[in-house]
């Protein structure tokens, strides 16, 4: 997908973010991104010699385990906790002098060097919030945020509830909003790992990091009521909390309906997960967004969300999954219950197909085009 040398009358865009090998959804949406614009503009790919010092994040940040989201010619040059790098970055950039340089952004973290960056730099900012506020908030958050996004031109942001919380600290803020578009291609990875059972009748999954607001004990307490035919598969990294959760599900004799794989999840084991389960489960309790239901939808996999932040603009109720209120097992439930009677009547993935175009990259870079005012 990606393009050799570029035609001379393309506009030049530096996309800022972290890309393979870097770990995580943000990496792939960078790439992903990258690869869409390549197909329209003149895009120089810069991201990280160092993303998060050690003391910060102790685990490993990279994967070299597959290279499907891997960006060809991707410079690696900005070390956010290095002012020397930083600066360096910036004189780079202006050597490119592009039309527009576009930010990841989802975290204050990166605060300090965003707002040294941009303040060398000589062209119009974009930033893409993957979070205007972090999930889990923290007494600076907000000063860090409105200090750095201040600076920049133009946002695009996710969902309505992020325009919202956007506006108040940008009141002016020049913005559109585009829907998280679909992982497509883990469809196209290649598989190298038999993920679940193939025995299970009903299999329903959670996926990613387990993290108190998304709700993961909800869904664990709603398994005693669901049908003993449905079986929950737990996917993800649970941190420090796995032993809490694993006693949960003991606790509720669950251990023979519940399968658990805690940990980081390679690309290559990814789809497995995906292709093997009915529905995939957010049970958030808070929620701007949500990268795991674009995977889900990328394999066609309806989803079984909570009307939290952005998620029923993603959730078409009935249509290509089941909502219903946050933090309540009984109704959530019955949303999985409702799910599996309407599997025998609703075409899912064909609902999920015909909804696709506002979840493509292509419309993404339209709305990049339409708000930069780009040729």
């Amino acid at each position: 997908m990606e393009m050799g040398t570029a035609d001379i009358s393309k506009s030049k865009i530096v996309l800022i973010g972290p890309v393979y090998p870097f770990k995580g959804g943000i990496s792939h949406y960078t790439g992903l991104m990258c690869r869409a614009l390549k197909q329209r503009y003149d895009v120089t790919m810069i991201s990280y010699s160092m993303q998060y010092p050690k003391l910060l994040f102790r685990k490993e940040q990279r994967d070299f385990g597959n290279d499907s989201f891997k960006i060809d010619d991707t410079e690696y040059i900005i070390n956010t906790a290095d002012i020397f790098s930083i600066r360096k970055a910036a004189d780079r950039i202006n050597d490119i002098a592009p039309s527009l340089v576009i930010i990841q952004w989802w975290h204050p973290y990166f605060a300090p060097c965003y707002q040294l960056l941009i303040k060398r730099l000589k062209s119009r900012v974009m930033f893409i919030c993957h979070n205007v506020f972090p999930h889990e908030r923290f007494i600076l958050d907000r000063y860090l945020t409105s200090r750095t996004l201040r600076k920049g031109d133009y946002f695009v942001l996710h969902s309505s509830r992020e325009a919202d919380e956007l506006k108040s600290i940008i009141p002016d803020a020049r913005y559109m909003v585009n829907m998280h578009p679909t992982y497509s291609e883990f469809k196209d990875v290649e598989v190298e790992t038999e993920a679940v059972p193939v025995d299970q009748a009903s299999v329903i999954l959670f996926f990613g990091f387990v993290r108190p607001y998304k709700g993961l004990k909800v869904l664990i307490e709603a398994m005693d009521s669901i049908p003993e035919i449905v079986h929950l598969n737990i996917v993800g990294d649970f941190g420090k909390a796995k032993d809490e959760y694993m006693h949960m599900i003991s606790d509720k004799h669950l251990t023979d309906r519940i399968s658990v794989r805690d940990g980081y999840v390679p690309d290559r084991e990814v789809g497995e997960y995906f292709e093997r389960c009915d529905a995939v489960v957010l049970p958030y309790l808070d929620a701007t967004q949500s990268g795991i239901a674009q995977i889900a939808y990328a394999f066609e996999k309806p989803v079984i969300a909570t009307t939290v932040g952005g998620l029923p603009e993603v959730v078409h109720d009935g249509e290509t999954g089941v909502l219903c209120e946050p933090g309540d097992p009984e109704e959530l439930s019955k949303a999985i219950q409702r799910f599996y009677e309407l599997k025998k009547t609703v075409d899912f993935a064909q609902n999920i197909r015909d909804d696709a175009q506002r979840f493509s990259w292509e419309h993404m870079v339209d709305t990049i085009s339409e708000l930069a005012g780009l040729e």
